[in-house]
């Protein structure tokens, strides 16, 4: 984890249960730290430290057609 990742996740440790919402609380029990996930478009994902991901989980189905896509900001304007 980088120092971008470190300093939002302690953050969010005093802001919130186990410092994420959702699903994403199994990392305690499981060991690891959360990415903090500050933009995406399509099917990419960049996380505070600026590594690149393909994001496979779509946040839980709820990205049926990805991060940002034209259309979908579009109808929303």
């Amino acid at each position: 984890m980088g120092q971008g990742s470190r300093e939002l996740y302690q953050l969010a440790v005093k802001l919130m249960p186990g410092g994420v919402s959702s699903p994403v609380r199994a990392f305690r029990a499981v060991g690891g730290s959360p990415r903090f996930i500050v933009s995406g478009e399509g099917a990419w994902i960049t996380d505070a430290d600026g590594n690149r991901a393909i994001d496979y989980v779509c946040g839980w189905g709820a990205l049926l057609f990805g991060h940002r896509s034209r259309e979908a900001v579009s109808a929303v304007v």
